[in-house]
């Protein structure tokens, strides 16, 4: 038997399809290198509460 997915798993499921998309797309743009790099900074960012946030850079 099937159950259907929620709302919110159904919400999840589209996010999970969008960043597979991108993935795919920079793996044939530049490589697996630079696309597991940027998804584990993108992860890290999350992770740190910094999306968002300008840096700090200096002049």
């Amino acid at each position: 038997m099937t159950q259907a997915l929620s709302t919110e798993e159904q919400s999840k499921d589209r996010y999970f399809q969008q960043l597979a998309k991108v993935a795919e797309e920079m793996v044939d743009e530049h490589g697996k290198d630079f696309a597991a790099g940027a998804l584990v900074l993108a992860a890290r960012w999350v992770a740190e509460n910094r999306l968002g946030q300008p840096e700090n850079r200096p002049n």
